[in-house]
């Protein structure tokens, strides 16, 4: 086969710099960039393999693991994911219970550790909803109305107010604020 006199611009798929082909197969600048990729495919395959026997030796490890109550500190370590710094914290704050069967021989009770990195409780956000505030007229205070009733200086009001984000409602050059909210923040002081 011979080659052409056409320059066909191309990029290396190796070393991504341009280069002009003398064939439409060509994939490379030079032979080095292809077999540098075909060793770092190669790297690669042995890494994926590398990655599916620990996979499959870490699974029957797991599963040997589910049956045993007592479990070393590595071992914890791979089943909770969890550093062997953090566990061994754990153990001397006495937060979780430790036998030491002689030199790094340190067995601890799986549910106890369980108990502790399993029972998160997510808080219910539907009981987080507030209410809207009411803003009619009869059922706001403004500013110099809670600081006159309370006897409290307007800026210890306003920083009560934010401080507690509490809803205001701002009409022309006085700021209302629901009755209710302040009524239980001055009743609690």
């Amino acid at each position: 086969m011979g080659f052409s006199n056409l320059k066909i611009p191309k990029l290396c798929e190796f070393c991504q710099k341009p280069f002009e082909a003398k064939t439409v197969a060509t994939r490379f600048c030079s032979k080095y960039c292809s077999e540098k990729l075909g060793k770092r495919q190669k790297q690669l395959a042995k890494e994926i393999e590398a990655k599916k026997t620990l996979l499959e030796n870490s699974v029957s490890k797991i599963a040997e693991l589910q049956t045993r109550p007592y479990i070393s500190v590595s071992e914890a370590e791979m089943l909770f994911g969890i550093s062997k710094n953090t566990i061994h914290r754990l153990i001397k704050s006495k937060k979780i219970p430790a036998i030491n069967l002689g030199e790094r021989l340190t067995r601890v009770s799986k549910i106890d550790i369980e108990q502790m990195f399993t029972a998160v409780k997510m808080p219910d956000k539907s009981k987080g909803i507030p209410e809207k505030p009411n803003f009619e007229v009869g059922n706001c205070y403004t500013i110099s109305e809670i600081s006159s009733k309370f006897y409290a200086d307007p800026g210890t009001v306003t920083n009560l107010i934010k401080r507690n984000k509490i809803p205001t409602k701002k009409v022309g050059s006085f700021v209302y604020v629901p009755k209710d909210l302040i009524d239980k923040i001055f009743d609690g002081k």
